[in-house]
């Protein structure tokens, strides 16, 4: 069935709902509600969408990454290896400024990986953050910003590979190496990613001013100590947060902190390179696993001990995955509804070689918004874009060409960078423990100001080449 502009609704519901409310899960849980009705499927057909949308292989992944994630931090906590790193850095981090450079420079640093890079960040720069009277507001923007938008300008993530697979076959694309290349030269035309993760840099050495939400959360900080705004809900309970620190053994700072992140990147950089395929979730079970035989074995906790951290770890991120897990079934019902189709439909008769690559980056960015999903938009967005792309360059190689590809994996990034439905604007507020609908709030503006920058920029690039 053709549901047209009522496709959009849902998902525009859940968006509005959640910021009318500050309670995203009640706000999808509604949308996902109308969308059933919207559909014909009736009050029966609301628990038949939980069942399709959570039975599946993506959202069991992406639970269980969060799970050892949790399970990960509270062997942090309990062993004291947050609090170690704290005191082994705090001689780089006197300023507010050093302070919000060093997460910036970490979530640079885990490049590889837009859902462990916030996950890590996080938690480790909590306490310094904290200290530095910094809002977690602010804390959650700098590992949104240095998670999706920097993976996607490396040519060698999962997200090269996914983008370059999706390009095999359009006009002269004939293989995975001249999709590559494709890709790689279209980074530079990567306007939105470039410049977000400039931007916090640059919001850090306070060489563009806070504005916004953000401005009177870091006053909140600064002024009054408050890093959360009162009345706010953080993503990731006290039972991780506040967990305590055990007093026995003998944990180090190698065994304890660095260790478990070497074996994930060392993991997941070895399967990439040898099999083309991060393997996310195994690494951080490994890591999970050998990080608990460790702690046993330095006596920092006993078996039972181990057990409540391990507890502790899973209750502390059921917000995030009850959050995800609505965001999964609002996804299903756009898919349902058709709700992609329907902008690419209304959006196509406006593709011009002048306007292509705006266009595109506006349209991704909308279906990413709606859908909050990246990868979900490319798979739709550039079978469509590049071909029409190829066709005004007459199956060359064009800028126009190279600034479409990069417009869309920009406007996709844009989007899920916004949207409260996205899985990463989630797993950032998860890791900063940050009021969610706080976090989605502060950062848009900024996003804002860094679209409209990338939209400035594909206007000159075309009117030049023109």
């Amino acid at each position: 069935m053709d549901y047209g502009w009522l496709s959009l609704i849902p998902a525009f519901l859940a968006i509005l709902l959640a910021f009318l409310t500050r309670e995203p899960v009640f706000s999808l849980a509604v949308a996902c509600f109308f969308g059933v009705l919207l559909m014909g499927k009736g009050l029966g057909g609301f628990p038949e969408l939980l069942v399709k949308a959570l039975g599946n292989r993506d959202f069991m992944w992406v639970c269980l990454i969060e799970v050892c994630i949790g399970i990960l931090v509270a062997f942090y906590q309990r062993s004291g290896a947050v609090n170690m790193f704290s005191n082994k850095v705090k001689f780089w981090t006197k300023s507010r400024e050093q302070t919000q450079l060093l997460g910036w420079a970490l979530g640079l640093f885990i490049f590889f990986s837009d859902y462990f890079s916030p996950l890590f960040v996080g938690p480790v720069m909590r306490d310094l953050t904290d200290r530095a009277k910094i809002s977690r507001e602010k804390l959650a923007y700098i590992c949104d910003s240095t998670s999706a938008p920097m993976s996607v300008l490396v040519p060698f993530t999962g997200w090269a590979i996914y983008i370059s697979g999706l390009l095999i076959g359009i006009g002269p694309v004939i293989n995975k190496k001249v999709a590559l290349s494709l890709f790689i030269k279209s980074i530079p035309f990567n306007f939105y990613a470039i410049i977000t993760v400039i931007m916090v840099a640059f919001f850090a050495l306070k060489l563009i001013p806070e504005f916004g939400p953000m401005r009177k959360a870091e006053r909140r900080a600064t002024e009054k100590g408050q890093v959360l705004r009162p009345g706010s809900t953080p993503m990731m309970s006290s039972d991780l947060t506040q967990l305590p620190v055990s007093e026995k053994g003998h944990p180090n700072i190698w065994l304890n902190f660095f260790m478990p992140v070497f074996i994930v990147i060392g993991f997941n950089m070895g399967t990439f390179l040898f099999t083309g395929q991060a393997r996310v979730l195994e690494g951080f079970m490994l890591a999970t696993i050998v990080l608990g035989i460790v702690m046993f074995l330095q006596k920092v906790d006993n078996l039972h001990g181990l057990m409540r951290s391990i507890l502790a770890g899973i209750k502390g991120v059921m917000p995030a995955v009850l959050i995800l897990a609505f965001a999964y079934a609002i996804n299903y019902v756009s898919r349902e509804m058709g709700t992609a189709q329907y902008v690419i439909s209304v959006a196509k008769e406006w593709f011009n070689p002048t306007f292509l690559p705006i266009l595109v980056f506006l349209v991704s960015a909308l279906i990413s918004f709606a859908t909050g999903t990246s990868w979900g938009t490319y798979a739709i967005v550039i079978p469509i874009a590049v071909p029409i792309a190829f066709e005004f360059s007459h199956g060359e190689i064009s800028n126009l060409v190279l600034a479409t590809i990069a417009a869309t994996a920009g406007g996709g990034v844009f989007g899920d960078h916004c949207s409260p439905l996205s899985d990463t604007t989630v797993l950032s507020s998860l890791g900063s423990a940050c009021d969610h609908m706080d976090h989605v709030k502060t950062q848009m503006p900024y996003a804002l100001v860094a679209a409209g920058l990338a939209s400035i920029f594909y206007f000159i690039i075309m009117i030049l080449g023109a």
